[in-house]
């Protein structure tokens, strides 16, 4: 089920959160939690429910191998735990990414199983992987087959995250405060999930199609319809996955839970490290924990330190889609952290704005990696936009002075697929995601009063008349 559609808006939503409230207010407290995970596994199988039972097969394993490693650290659970997760993974994820490249390295001919992602698999995958570690290290409790259930299952974070630790969500839900109707947390979250609603259906889904028609439907870009391109692609990026953000955190304080902060201007940051300390917050947070640290981290050499880093942006790129595109793409990133981290070293200082120039620059280059289809999509878009095809607007201009003294330029322009409105929406998401606050200060904040109220219902009203869309968040597809 979709956070931008109606069942789940005038439907799912306030009816789980009026019977969770409801079996709150009669104390019985155990039949709420009971509700909430049903609904979540619900909301879940709204999709396909033939994956019901392998989140519940999944939960149940970890359940299982969580409560032995916290009895007795045993190594060996945890070793087998983690692989039978990643193998799991596999199988949905990667396996016909494998099959093709043995088959290409090989000259085999084996049939591709054309299997289909469950929505979610990473995200409930890593978040229970952590559990496994952290119970093995003793920083784990025992809990309940239901508070566990819920924990993994909590559907605002369910299909795209946060990355949330047990010790982050569980304590809340055994907090009597947050049992009872909590006015200011309903006002905030409410606020929370259209403000996100807004970013998606409004921002994000107009900047879709014009990312959609230069990497995948002009056959040949030129330098402006190239920067179009990209640009448009960046902020889809951006306002699509912060507004995920803001719907998950807005759905989850009205159940009176506060999830993680998962996105914190990533746009504003001065270098690939800050950059990465403010998007998807928390699988940085997961591979920094569980994957560089146990490599060692920076407690070993230099050399292997940079080895360490390089890594983990492989397996992050890896994380986000089997693909070769997301390799590059997080090696690219790797590549850039350690240039940072030996910058770092030289005790030179960059002018902020220059910084700033830089690193959005790459992040919005190297996001062509991330959205193209192929490596031919790619280098369409990148050869567009270092001009190796041409300028666009110069060379109508040199061939059409005539026309000029006639005609507006804006005539001119149909001939290729510029659009001013295009211009225009990057031109706003660029001083919306520089200057406006985000999502996390204007809770920090929040104090409901007429204005906000007056704001909120026109963000909500302008969202709800574009919900007819249905398109789907981007990170669903990782």
């Amino acid at each position: 089920m979709l956070f931008n559609s109606y069942a789940f808006i005038f439907l799912f939503l306030p009816i789980s959160l009026i019977v969770y409230l409801f079996l709150n207010s009669r104390n019985l407290f155990t039949l709420s939690r009971l509700w909430l995970f049903l609904a979540s596994l619900f909301f879940y199988g709204w999709w396909d429910m033939k994956y019901v039972l392998l989140i519940l097969a999944s939960i149940l394993f970890n359940y299982m191998a969580g409560t032995a490693l916290l009895k007795n650290k045993s190594r060996p659970i945890l070793v087998f735990g983690i692989c039978a997760n990643i193998l799991l993974l596999f199988y949905y994820k990667y396996v016909d990414f494998f099959i093709y490249n043995i088959n290409y390295l090989t000259g085999l001919q084996a049939s591709l199983l054309n299997i289909i992602l469950p929505l979610g698999i990473s995200f409930f995958t890593f978040t229970q992987i952590a559990f496994l570690v952290d119970s093995y290290r003793g920083e784990a409790k025992e809990y309940s087959l239901l508070n566990y259930c819920l924990f993994v299952t909590f559907f605002p974070h369910l299909l795209a995250g946060p990355i949330i630790h047990h010790k982050e969500m569980m304590p809340q839900f055994e907090d009597t405060k947050n049992k009872s109707l909590n006015y200011r947390n309903l006002s905030l979250g409410i606020s929370l999930f259209f403000i996100g609603l807004f970013k998606k259906v409004v921002i994000a889904d107009t900047l879709l199609v014009y990312a959609n028609n230069g990497f995948d439907i002009t056959s040949s870009l030129q330098f402006i319809e190239a920067w179009q391109t990209s640009l448009a692609y960046t902020f889809q990026l951006y306002f699509d996955f912060s507004g995920y953000t803001d719907m998950a955190l807005g759905s989850a304080l009205m159940f009176n839970i506060v999830l993680p902060v998962n996105f914190n201007s990533p746009y504003k940051a001065l270098n690939i490290q800050d950059f990465w300390k403010r998007w998807h917050m928390t699988l940085s947070r997961f591979l920094r924990d569980y994957i560089y640290i146990p490599l060692g981290g920076s407690r070993v050499s230099e050399q292997r330190t940079l080895i360490n880093l390089t890594l983990v942006f492989l397996i992050g790129g890896l994380w986000h889609g089997a693909g070769w595109l997301f390799v590059i793409w997080g090696g690219l990133h790797g590549l850039a952290t350690v240039t940072h981290r030996l910058w770092g070293k030289l005790n030179l200082r960059m002018p902020k704005a220059l910084a700033w120039f830089l690193t959005f620059n790459f992040v919005n280059i190297t996001w062509v990696f991330f959205r193209a289809k192929s490596v031919k999509d790619a280098m369409k878009v990148l050869q567009g936009m270092f001009g190796l095809n041409g300028f666009g607007l110069q060379d109508i201009y040199a061939n059409s002075s005539a026309l000029i003294k006639d005609y507006n330029i804006r005539l001119l322009m149909k001939n290729t697929s510029f659009s001013e409105q295009a211009l225009l929406m990057i031109l706003v998401a660029l001083l919306v995601s520089l200057l406006f606050r985000n999502s996390n200060e204007i809770a920090m904040r929040f104090k409901p009063n007429l204005a906000f109220l007056i704001i909120t219902v026109l963000l909500t009203a302008i969202s709800v008349l574009y919900l007819g869309k249905h398109s789907e968040f981007l990170y669903f597809r990782f």
